[in-house]
């Protein structure tokens, strides 16, 4: 999770000129969905992995970064 983390938190830093929000959300949704189905298939879970992997799993217990809330300390954040 730490070299995910550094990927994305590096993406961000490089790419925080201008107004990013959405292009943050993608990124946020689209490593969430990975994330989901790298666990799905590791951990042999069948069904939807939005249920056994939900957002907050992702975020507070295995620690996923969330670039979307890197833009409140934007200055031209509104």
């Amino acid at each position: 999770m730490a070299k995910l983390n550094r990927m994305l938190v590096g993406w961000a830093n490089y790419f925080c000129l201008g107004p990013v929000s959405k292009a943050y959300r993608a990124v946020d949704q689209y490593a969430k969905m990975r994330l989901r189905l790298w666990l799905r298939t590791k951990h042999k879970v069948r069904g939807r992995a939005n249920e056994v992997f939900p957002d907050k799993r992702l975020y507070e217990a295995l620690g996923l970064v969330r670039l979307d809330l890197r833009t409140r300390n934007f200055p031209w954040k509104a």
